[in-house]
């Protein structure tokens, strides 16, 4: 079994946000946020790097960094809608065979984090591949904010098939309980038959998205990491953010 060949990272990113505004262009030490993640999955050395863009602005703030972006029709629905299209305009070929989606409010993720999200495609029957942490704090369990990926993970088997998604706490009796990581990596033919499915009763039931493939049969697996990356949804979490890339920035 091996890697895909020709791998590239998609970032999508639009300034529509409710809870912090033009939350793509947030200063983090002199920077727009959406560099500096641009600047981790550039640092994961998997492939080219695209932001897909809702807005000229982010355009013109990845191209000022030296780096490439598409500006997609600002009124696609879904992340995954705008990753599809700036990678047909980026690659009409087909050349690139996997797509890693990575969020575009993720300043601080690992780059090692970004690397782990192709692994289960090494399988050639895994149609999508995507991460989850395990659960340590109690709060967490049961928090609907917090999504859990179920699949049988366990020592020795830190890549398993997932056999559901859910807000609720599950599963139930003994054992870890693992927080679902949205960053997701797509074989070609899976990103383009993901986005020309309607949307699925389990996905509009629990507002998420993976439900919609694994509701048409697609496989999805899922990779083990050791934590969840911040996301930056809140004034407060992009002050995390902040002090978090602080010794990056003073170098």
């Amino acid at each position: 079994m091996t890697l895909p060949a020709h791998p590239i990272v998609v970032i999508p990113a639009r300034l529509a946000a409710t809870r912090l505004p033009n939350k793509p262009l947030a200063d983090i030490h002199g920077e727009p946020m959406i560099v500096h993640v641009w600047r981790r999955a550039m640092e994961a050395a998997i492939g080219p790097v695209l932001v897909a863009a809702g807005d000229p602005p982010i355009v013109d703030a990845i191209e000022r960094a030296g780096g490439r972006a598409i500006l997609t029709d600002p009124e696609l629905p879904r992340g995954s809608d705008r990753v599809w299209a700036a990678l047909q305009a980026f690659d009409p070929a087909g050349r690139h065979d996997a797509i890693v989606n990575v969020q575009g409010d993720l300043p601080t993720i690992d780059p090692a984090v970004v690397r782990r999200a192709l692994d289960p495609l090494a399988d050639p029957a895994v149609a999508i591949a995507t991460l989850a942490a395990e659960i340590t704090r109690d709060e967490e369990r049961t928090n609907p904010n917090v999504v859990k990926a179920v699949a049988p993970l366990a020592p020795g088997r830190p890549i398993a098939r997932a056999l559901y998604f859910t807000r609720a706490t599950a599963p139930s009796g003994e054992g870890p309980l693992y927080h679902h990581i949205g960053l997701y990596a797509f074989r070609r033919e899976a990103l383009e038959r993901f986005v020309a499915l309607p949307q699925g009763i389990l996905e509009q039931r629990e507002s998420l998205e993976q439900l919609r493939a694994l509701e048409a049969g697609m496989r999805i697996d899922v990779a083990l990491v050791e934590t969840v990356p911040l996301g930056v949804d809140t004034p407060a979490d992009l002050e995390r953010a902040r002090a978090m890339l602080a010794p990056r920035a003073a170098r």
